[in-house]
This record gives structure tokens, sequence and C-alpha cells, in this order.
């Protein structure tokens, strides 16, 4: 016996809230930290930890970055207790070298290694 589904009505999907502004047009709620207490990046640039990303980056990377990153995503695991995902590892490094950067600027290790390649 096949069981259905109950879906929201229209009326539901577009219900004022309790401010007076129907439901479809209410604001984005506030972003969190996941995890609070971690120590904060130079400058005040945090990374956006585990919410809903809005926007998309497509990277390429060789097999052997892959790896590295994939290797140092388990260590973290492994040695600190920290399950983290690709992508958060990504948003971290990226925090850390932007926020040396805007401290740092020309004697940023971000500057450094770009003039080399």
């Amino acid at each position: 016996m096949p069981r259905r589904v109950s879906l929201p009505t229209a009326d539901d999907l577009f219900r004022t809230t309790g401010d007076g502004t129907p439901a479809s047009q209410s604001p984005a709620p506030q972003r969190v930290r996941a995890v609070p207490d971690e120590p904060e990046p130079p400058a005040g640039r945090r990374p956006s930890g585990r919410v809903r990303h809005d926007e998309k980056m497509t990277v390429y990377v060789t097999s052997e970055e892959l790896l590295d990153l994939e290797h140092t995503r388990l260590a973290l695991r492994r040695e600190h207790g920290l399950a983290v995902d690709r992508g958060r590892l990504v948003r971290e490094a990226v925090a850390l070298v932007l926020a040396e950067f805007e401290e740092q600027g020309e004697t940023s290790a971000l500057v450094r290694r770009l003039r080399e390649a």
C-alpha cells in the first residue's frame, strides 16, 4: 500500500511571519559558527564554518594536491580528533592566507610564493 506524502499548501508557504512580512520574503537566518572558542585568525578574518553556502567556486587540483588534502584531512581526524570535510579545510586555509596577506601585504607568504611561480 503506497504512502502519500503531505505537502504544504500555498497558504502555508506564503503565510505572514510574526513581524507581518510574508514567510517567502523573510530575511535569511543569521549565520552562526558551528565551533565556538576557536582561535580567531589575524585581522578578524574568519572562515564561514558549517553553514549553508550560497556561492560556489570550482577549483581544479592535481591528483597529488588532492591526495595531500585528503591526507591532511585524515591526519586532523586521527591526530587531533577534528572531523572536517575537504571544503571546510580549504575554507580555513583560504581564511588564514588572506588574513596573513591583509596583515603583512608585500612580505606575506602568498606574495612570496606567487612571485616564485
